[in-house]
């Protein structure tokens, strides 16, 4: 099994080696938490780019699109992405010149348009996602069963409470 972690060889330090001896547990553990996180997002980045020529925020689009085969308003991208509605224009306009989504304009509302992938475009994304599929099971599957599940839980625990605290602090 590999483990991360950071020598003094290493050309390009992680966020955990910022860490010393003596900081308490939970800045460690946030520490190693982002770094995997980032250390993980980065060969996603890097496939994708790679061997699709795009970029992970046109993935996760066209991701987002896939669950709603009737399409979505440029403002409903926007919350589920949690990136703002200029971001998801400039990406939108990418795809839709290389035929992979389309606008369809709202009867009822002419500033808005309905966006979803085209023909071409879940062809494409299949293929995309069916890699990143693949890239995720190698990136985990070197994890024993055990260890897999108990990281699940203790994720699902820290969510719990972070979304809990989240929601204190907006009262």
């Amino acid at each position: 099994m590999t483990i991360l972690t950071h020598s003094s060889d290493d050309a390009t330090p992680d966020l955990e080696s910022r860490a010393g001896p003596n900081d308490h547990d939970d800045l460690r553990l946030w520490l190693r938490l982002l770094t995997c996180c980032n250390l993980i997002e980065g060969d996603i980045r890097s496939r994708l780019r790679t061997d699709f020529e795009t970029t992970l925020p046109r993935f996760d689009l066209m991701a987002q699109l896939l669950r709603v085969p009737e399409g979505m308003k440029m403002s409903e991208l926007s919350r589920h992405m949690m990136v703002t509605n200029g971001n998801i224009t400039g990406i939108t306009d990418q795809l839709e010149k290389e035929g992979l989504v389309e606008r369809i304009k709202v009867a009822s509302d002419r500033r808005s348009s309905i966006i979803r992938l085209t023909p071409k475009g879940k062809r494409s994304f299949k293929r995309m996602a069916d890699a990143h599929e693949q890239w995720i099971r190698g990136l985990f599957g070197s994890l024993s069963e055990h260890s897999r599940q108990a990281l699940f839980e203790a994720l699902g625990e820290l969510k719990l409470l972070a979304q809990t605290r989240l929601q204190s602090n907006e009262k």
